[in-house]
């Protein structure tokens, strides 16, 4: 098998140079408030040559193309040099918990130093309760000595995937923002970007710093047995405008988003949920039919995209995405994407049979490891793989620099904009203008 690189380059005129068409998910000015189509330089309105730009100077207040500022990410750097191994082990581990009680995932923040926590349905059981939990996490990072906000992430896609439900406002899933922006793109994209502001902004109300949405899988149909109606679409372009509006809505309310599950599950017709899905796509075939929505997310300052537990023969045959070093490859060298990358939930069927899931993915270039079996157990395999050099500690460093910058910027973003008293009403007219647009 050929290098990804090298493959790529060959096939970039017929396939890549189209990622920069409106059609493949760029939000114009009248959809997306606050933006602006660059210009060419080349000329002047009279046709004169324009002056040459000045070169910019990078400074610390200059941004990343992933939200965090430059002198965000040098001090993130700087905190986890300073970390013991148990505190970098932590700082790359989202947790699972179970049960209702608020103590318990605040515990295992303490204890393990865990960079935060996932939140599921069968933690919930009314709004109080998933507000004294929040709180209770987020004492307990600051407990832990850490001045920034702890991961508290929660699947809230819209339609069945909604883990706050009866708590949050309902939304239409996500198909809908799809079906909305093939009736009239204009007005799809911004009621898809209004959706994903008002759940972010209801998110943080709660107490949530991150959101697992949005889904940016190309659905094939029947076939596909998880994603569904959770794609935006069947017609790539329509999910990469979809994904870039709903990327934009989220940034704009404070909200950390994640894009998933790439490369793209899809096309996938079996449930990772269950087993390992074996796709036997071709890099050619992804780029043409899966990426684009994921282009399209990280044009849009996307800050975090979940790997995948695909099979995907071309690249990485029999081992999951979530663990190839050649799919991370694809993420950051190919589509250039610079911010966090974190795992599907490493309790699923596909991974379930590998002895140290956590561990490979790590290795392999994760940044985030998403809910694995048992905190404690996989806490300690990364603190002994540290130890004996299994994992250098750069790593693990890159890794938990660019998860302490994104909780940076999260507060930043987050202070700069209050959610309003008003957000669930907001919520509801949003929830009902997209579904309006779609049907």
């Amino acid at each position: 098998m050929l290098p990804i690189r090298p493959r790529l380059a060959v096939i970039a005129t017929g396939v890549l140079l189209v990622s920069g068409c409106a059609g493949l998910g760029s939000t114009p000015d009248d959809a997306v408030p606050g933006t602006s189509t660059p210009t060419s330089s080349a000329s002047t309105g009279s046709g004169e040559p324009a002056a040459p730009e000045a070169e910019e100077t990078e400074g610390p207040d200059t941004p990343t193309s992933w939200g965090p500022t430059v002198g965000e990410v040098e001090e993130a750097r700087e905190l986890v040099a300073t970390w013991t191994p148990e505190q970098l082990a932590g700082g790359v581990i989202v947790g699972r918990f179970h049960g209702t009680d608020p103590d318990e995932p605040a515990r295992m923040v303490r204890e393990l130093h865990l960079a935060g926590v996932s939140v599921t349905g069968a933690n919930v059981v009314d709004q109080q309760q998933v507000l004294d939990m929040t709180a209770a996490v987020s004492r307990a990072a600051r407990e832990d000595g850490r001045d920034f906000p702890p991961v508290i992430g929660v699947d809230q896609e819209g339609g069945y995937v909604s883990h706050l439900r009866g708590i949050a406002t309902e939304f239409p899933h996500f198909a809908s923002a799809g079906l909305a922006i093939a009736a009239d793109p204009r007005l799809g994209r911004r009621v898809t970007r209004a959706a994903a502001l008002t759940t972010g902004l209801e998110l943080r109300g709660l107490g949530f710093t991150w959101v697992f949405a949005p889904v940016a899988d190309v659905t094939i149909g029947a076939a596909d047995p998880t994603i569904g109606a959770r794609s935006p679409s069947m017609d790539p372009a329509l999910a990469a405008q979809a994904v870039g509006a709903a990327v934009k809505g989220y940034d704009d309310a404070g909200v950390v988003s994640t894009v998933k599950h790439f490369p793209g599950h899809g096309g996938a017709t079996s449930d990772s949920h269950d087993t390992l899905p074996v796709l036997d796509a071709t890099v050619e075939e992804l780029m043409a039919h899966d990426l684009p929505p994921f282009e399209a997310a990280i044009r849009q300052q996307a800050p975090a995209v979940m790997l995948s537990h695909l099979d995907l023969t071309d690249i990485a045959p029999g081992v999951p995405a979530s663990m190839a070093p050649e799919v991370y490859d694809l993420l950051r060298d190919d589509l250039g994407f610079e911010g966090v990358a974190i795992t599907d939930s490493l309790g699923m069927g596909a991974v379930g049979g590998r002895p140290t899931p956590a561990l490979q993915a790590l290795q392999a270039g994760a940044d985030l490891l998403l809910m694995p079996v048992d905190n404690a157990t996989t806490h300690q395999i990364v603190v002994d793989a540290i130890d004996s050099g299994l994992v250098s500690r750069a790593r693990v460093e890159e890794a938990a620099a660019r998860v302490v910058a994104l909780q940076m910027w999260q507060a930043r973003i987050a202070a700069q904009r209050p959610v309003p008293a008003d957000v669930v009403d907001r919520a509801r007219a949003a929830s009902a203008d997209l579904e309006s647009a779609a049907y």
